[in-house]
């Protein structure tokens, strides 16, 4: 079958869509996310020029109550003409620390130039980069092999670059099918798997596990993965559909995930359809001028941070230093603080050069006045005084 004509073009940022029309709506199956409204847009406030930095929710970073408000999750976004000529640039910046933990089983990837990191021979001529957050257990082996290969498996997949999504998917099972047969690593080791892949303006991310994307929206955080806990509604469904049982918030009484990497002691044979599930979630948007930077975090973060509290701290210190890895710093520093469980790892990505600008919530000036009447009984009470 022949597959339609897809608009790509140079790495000069004059792309709308890094992935091609027809592949966002036509060729992907498995599309069922397109039927779910686009997520609310968020009014853009005014700029500040002369008053003090201050996040949207006007809360200092003292009280955790005022910014630990609700917060947004994303539905599937599909591409609009809005800010057409708008081009995200990509930079970032990441931190680790092992926490109370014996061992680090983290492991991460940062790649702000994707054209440059894969060469032309794959076809990719627009703009793009790519993040990785992989939060290991049972040992560092699949979080790690995770780490070294699954792009290479997206880019080197058939479909890549014409179906992403597909891509993605295929190399979701590539690698953990590999995880099953390489002799020289554990097979009882098991990761999360957190992506995203950035073509020009279009965003696609991937998740496997309870690791955490945000974006930060001009100061509201904006969820795009869903953490695959256990006992979450639709996996627990998932779960006992599929003969799994969970024992306080366990799969079978093992594992505080439901979807992982790795992991070959609990799945079974390969092929089969197990309550552990490899397969990702995936979420796209097309990025705006409203969209400022991303928080990609392992669970040690998300267990003791709500994700308002992280975009706020973010804006605040890219405000100050316009740094993304000394945000990636403070984050940690912050979960270390709250006394967080588990490794650490954050990356922060911005789309501009340029820190956030200031937002002044415009300030309602009431005027009181008092009639005549009122004035003269005003002035009778107080004589009685």
């Amino acid at each position: 079958m022949m597959v339609p004509e897809t608009n790509m073009l140079p790495c000069n940022g004059e792309m709308e869509n890094g992935f091609g029309k027809e592949d966002l709506s036509d060729i992907e199956e498995n599309q069922e996310e397109l039927d779910q409204s686009s997520h609310s847009n968020i009014g853009k406030p005014p700029r500040n020029t002369t008053g003090m930095r201050h996040c949207i929710s006007q809360a200092t970073l003292t009280g955790a109550s005022p910014l630990e408000s609700p917060t947004q999750i994303l539905p599937l976004k599909s591409s609009s003409s809005d800010d057409s000529g708008y081009v995200p640039i990509f930079r970032s910046g990441s931190y680790s620390e092992i926490g109370p933990k014996p061992n680090m089983e983290d492991e991460h990837i940062c790649i702000n130039d994707l054209c440059k990191h894969i060469g032309s021979s794959k076809g990719l001529l627009s703009p793009g980069a790519f993040y990785g957050v992989f939060d290991g257990h049972g040992g560092i082996d699949a979080a790690s092999f995770t780490q070294k290969n699954l792009l290479s498996f997206i880019v080197e997949d058939t479909h890549f670059p014409l179906m992403v999504k597909r891509a993605i998917r295929n190399a979701f099972v590539k690698a953990d099918n590999a995880l099953a047969d390489t002799q020289s690593l554990d097979n009882t080791s098991g990761t999360t798997a957190l992506t995203v892949l950035i073509l020009g303006r279009t965003m696609l991310i991937a998740n496997a596990g309870d690791s955490r994307a945000v974006l930060g929206k001009r100061g509201r955080a904006i969820e795009l993965s869903k953490d695959h806990k256990p006992n979450t509604t639709s996996e627990k469904l998932r779960i006992e559909k599929l003969g799994g049982v969970i024992y306080d918030g366990y799969l079978n009484g093992q594992l505080s995930v439901a979807r992982a990497l790795g992991d070959w002691h609990i799945k079974g044979p390969k092929g089969s359809k197990g309550p552990l599930s490899s397969e990702p979630e995936l979420e796209e948007l097309v990025l705006s001028e409203e969209d400022e930077f991303l928080i990609m975090g392992c669970d040690g973060l998300w267990d003791v941070m709500s994700s308002q509290y992280a975009v706020t701290i973010v804006r605040k210190e890219l405000m100050l230093h316009n740094d993304p890895e000394r945000c990636s710093k403070e984050l940690v520093r912050e979960a270390l603080k709250r006394n967080t469980c588990d490794n650490l790892t954050v990356l922060v990505v911005c789309f501009s050069h340029d820190p956030p600008p200031r937002i002044e919530i415009p300030r309602t000036q009431r005027k009181r006045s008092i009639s005549a009447e009122g004035l003269d009984l005003l002035k009778g009470v107080l004589s009685d005084i």
